[in-house]
């Protein structure tokens, strides 16, 4: 038995048992990938895979057993490096975050500025991806952490930990009627097409929740994921836009005046995760310090054992 074999299981499964995909995030051929999960469920004397011919097409029932258990091992493996690297390099070495549309574009800049400050030898790669998609990478590997405002709380594969709080805004051209200084309401803004971000977007269930408790219908007449999209599209007379607050800046956005919606809408929480029982390394607490001070790495140590703690209680 050999990680290389652990690892053709758990890419079959991760890839949609598509063994072209596998071989290439494997960087090895077809036939070697069929010939290491062959070998494994020889040496195991089961099936792992349910086949049609030389396709796999699911996970058997003793191979839907074994594969917590390679992704255990695999974890515990990178686990192990990671540990040796964090005495051997302790200030060198990869970072991979995946986070939100908006986090990236207005929360992170500053965080990874000041970041690299501290680690100039780390190599950060950022991915950017919807709240669901960020926890996928994570789930998968791909990324190290996390950020997002949304879905993150909804795997328990993952350790969520709050960083901080946003409301959202409204933008409107100079001269817009909802500037003549009377109290924005929703009422009000209902009477305009509107802007905002897609479904499942930087808090645009709070928008959708707070209309609905009014009983009112906006209209929302484009979506999307960006709010400089929005704004392009506010500046070009399509409707009033609702954005997060953090996405306007008088300077940059000089086109645009910025009404605070605070009052209208639910307050958002941006959150930060990893994988549960992943090992971070030195510079991965300091760079979540970086981005939330008071997670501090003696707070983030604390919370993933009250995780694993809760973890434990719900399996048993």
């Amino acid at each position: 038995m050999n990680f290389q074999q652990l690892r053709s299981v758990r890419e079959a499964v991760r890839r949609g048992f598509n063994l072209t995909e596998v071989a290439n995030a494997l960087h090895t051929s077809q036939p070697g990938v069929s010939r290491q999960i062959r070998e494994l469920e020889e040496e195991l004397g089961i099936e792992l895979f349910i086949r049609a011919g030389k396709r796999l097409t699911g996970l058997t029932s003793p191979g839907a057993e074994v594969l917590p258990i390679i992704e255990r091992l695999l974890a515990d493996s990178e686990n192990l490096r990671n540990a040796s690297r964090d005495f051997s390099q302790h200030d060198t070495g990869p970072l991979s975050i995946a986070a939100t549309h908006s986090q990236a574009r207005y929360a992170l800049p500053a965080v990874v500025r000041d970041f690299r400050e501290l680690y100039p030898q780390v190599t950060l790669s950022l991915h950017q991806g919807s709240p669901r998609q960020v926890a996928e990478m994570l789930l998968s590997g791909e990324a190290d952490i996390g950020v997002a405002t949304e879905a993150l709380d909804q795997y328990d594969q993952l350790v969520t930990l709050p960083c901080y709080r946003w409301t959202h805004s409204v933008v409107v051209p100079h001269g817009h009627p909802l500037l003549d200084g009377e109290p924005l309401t929703l009422q009000r803004l209902a009477r305009f097409p509107m802007v905002t971000y897609d479904a499942g977007y930087t808090g645009r269930s709070h928008i959708d929740e707070a209309f609905a408790k009014e009983d009112l219908q906006p209209r929302i007449v484009l979506s999307a994921m960006d709010a400089d999209v929005i704004k392009t599209y506010v500046e070009l007379g399509l409707g009033v836009g609702v954005v997060a607050s953090i996405a306007y800046d008088e300077e940059r956005d000089r086109n645009l005046k910025a009404i605070d919606a605070g009052h209208l809408f639910a307050v958002n929480m941006t959150r930060i995760a990893f994988r549960r029982g992943v090992f971070l390394r030195g510079y991965v607490y300091s760079f979540i310090e970086t981005f939330a001070p008071t997670l501090t790495r003696s707070v983030v140590e604390q919370s993933t054992r009250s995780h694993s703690d809760d973890h434990g209680d719900a399996a048993a």
